[in-house]
């Protein structure tokens, strides 16, 4: 994938591409938006916009599922129930962050990483 060139917004692409998944106080989600809305050329950018909203929608819907099992967990006073929603934390809340978290290293790089099931979803709707 090219990622030369600007983005719509006067960064280099591979910035653009970083500060799209960059998870640190919604600046990626709040990136991602802006990029869509000002950049319909660069593929780059584009691709790594959708890839992270779609990261972020699993980041809250994760969330809200989260609670849900630690609330029914508390309000059972079971055990199980609890710990079940460690597991489903962990791997609805971390997994995505850490996805996020190399996603960033690498746009900053300049490279594209392709992330399982939702890389294929965004990189159909970044054309």
């Amino acid at each position: 994938m090219d990622n030369s060139g600007k983005s719509a917004l006067g960064l280099d692409s591979n910035v653009a591409a970083g500060l799209a998944y960059l998870p640190v106080c919604f600046v990626g989600l709040v990136m991602s938006i802006i990029i869509l809305v000002t950049d319909k050329t660069n593929k780059f950018a584009r691709f790594a916009a959708f890839q992270s909203l779609l990261l972020h929608a699993t980041l809250i819907v994760g969330y809200v599922l989260t609670m849900i099992v630690a609330f029914a967990g508390a309000a059972s006073q079971s055990t199980i129930i609890s710990l079940l929603s460690g597991v489903v934390w962990l791997v609805t809340i971390i997994i995505p962050v850490i996805g996020l978290l190399v996603a960033c290293i690498m746009a900053f790089m300049g490279k594209q990483l392709k992330l399982p099931v939702i890389g294929g979803m965004a990189d159909s709707w970044s054309n």
